[in-house]
């Protein structure tokens, strides 16, 4: 049964290969069973709920993945756009939760679309390098604002917007001590790093008497409070425009990325460079999105985290279907999740961020046509507290400068037309 559904044979591998690719990538990925329903309960959504979601809807995409796909990556709701989801669209733009997750349902949809019709490729050429390099920078200076944020290492300043806040509290100095624990088991090379740096700070939080012991195992909460509440309707206005967009933007761009990344990791790509089954592969990240939302959760998207597992010989849909049967036996720690204090999270938030801003050496930074709209969307995202006005900026002054410069024959049609749709929504709509 195996081999006739992940030609195991053809691929080189094994049941016990894939099983043990399947568990490493499990191990590097599960710190978003803690992370995303603390971070998605700051809007106002039940946490255990949230928890059921957001396992049930990575299982959902594994699932997709590792049957129709056949490749071993693995999928969840990704990190950055549940920042944007909660930080931006619910608690600045003043959205409900309820809209928020329509808006994510909708963006899974035209993601189908664009799949079944094959325009994605078109979209993601016509997109400047310089412009995919900030936004995953910008993404991750986000995430670390909001990490430094969640330690009480910057709170707010009247005087000065942000300021230092007391660095000897439990807070910061936990959470400090989780990014130098990650950072020391990466180094030494140990699988699951940010979970055991999750897990230990929660221990040390619990042993100081900071966290009040819950219970490791029961039965899973009820998903019943986030389950189908999304507001399609609601979404469909015209200030949530740019928000789908992000969403969408966001996760097309990351997901093709990861998928490239991890089939030259293990080299899945054809003999002229191609991804085989890419639709496929594309698909599983959309419907998991779709359904995601439809359980309560904010986007779902592939990890790049999966090259652990393709590091230990994971190479086909088998891996990715491990991991998802992993994520539904995690159903049963919703005890454990809840007991995570926000600090506990902050070190992995700036460790994802550090990873994330890697992309920054890839801008040619002498060439300051491709700099300036870099610079702007990753100073534009963290202090505005949006994805979506990062990204808009970004498209914005990278138009700007080729026109003010005389180079406009090195704008695309595209990026014209998009940076010209944020213009008339930041006049009409702010």
């Amino acid at each position: 049964m195996f081999e006739a559904l992940f030609q195991l044979k053809d691929h080189n591998t094994s049941i016990k290969q894939e099983v043990i690719a399947g568990f490493t990538t499990f191990l590097t990925m599960a710190y978003i069973i803690f992370i995303n329903p603390a971070m998605l309960s700051d809007a106002g959504m039940d946490h255990g709920a949230v928890f059921v979601a957001t396992c049930l809807a990575a299982a959902i995409g594994c699932f997709v993945m590792g049957f129709l796909a056949n490749y071993p990556i693995a999928l969840a709701p990704g990190m950055g756009l549940n920042a944007f989801f909660t930080y931006t669209v619910v608690l600045e733009m003043g959205y409900t939760w309820q809209v928020a997750l329509g808006g994510v349902f909708i963006s899974g949809m035209v993601f189908i679309l664009l799949s079944l019709f094959n325009i994605r490729k078109w979209i993601i050429d016509s997109i400047p390098q310089a412009l995919r390099y900030g936004i995953g920078a910008g993404i991750g200076l986000f995430l670390g604002f909001i990490g430094l944020k969640n330690a009480g290492i910057v709170v707010d300043n009247p005087a000065t917007l942000v300021g230092l806040g007391d660095v000897t509290a439990t807070g910061p100095l936990l959470s400090a001590f989780g990014l130098f624990l990650i950072v020391a088991l990466t180094t030494k090379k140990i699988n699951g790093a940010v979970m055991i740096s999750i897990l230990a700070v929660t221990v040390l939080g619990l042993i100081i008497g900071d966290v009040q012991y819950t219970g490791i195992v029961s039965m899973p909460p009820e998903v019943a409070p986030t389950f189908m509440q999304l507001d399609i309707i609601g979404a469909t206005e015209v200030g949530m425009l740019s928000v789908i967009f992000a969403f969408l933007f966001v996760d097309l761009f990351d997901t093709s990325g990861t998928l490239i990344a991890v089939a030259q990791r293990g080299n899945l790509l054809d003999k002229d460079g191609n991804f085989p089954r890419l639709g496929k592969a594309l698909m599983a990240d959309s419907t998991a999105t779709v359904a995601g939302s439809m359980l309560g959760t904010s986007t779902t998207t592939s990890y790049v985290e999966s090259t652990a597992g393709v590091a230990v010989g994971g190479r086909t849909g088998l891996t990715a279907v491990v991991v998802g049967i992993l994520f539904i036996l995690a159903l049963f720690f919703a005890p454990l999740a809840g007991m995570v204090p926000a600090y506990a999270t902050s070190g992995p938030l700036f460790f994802v961020a550090v990873l994330m801003l890697s992309s920054l050496k890839n801008i040619d930074w002498d060439d300051m046509l491709d700099a300036v709209p870099a610079a702007l969307i990753c100073i534009i995202m963290p202090l505005t507290f949006s994805i979506a006005h990062g990204i808009a900026f970004g498209f914005i002054s990278y138009a700007a400068v080729r026109i003010f410069s005389g180079k406009i024959n090195q704008l695309s049609i595209s990026v014209a037309i998009i940076a010209l749709l944020f213009v008339v929504k930041f006049i009409y709509f702010g």
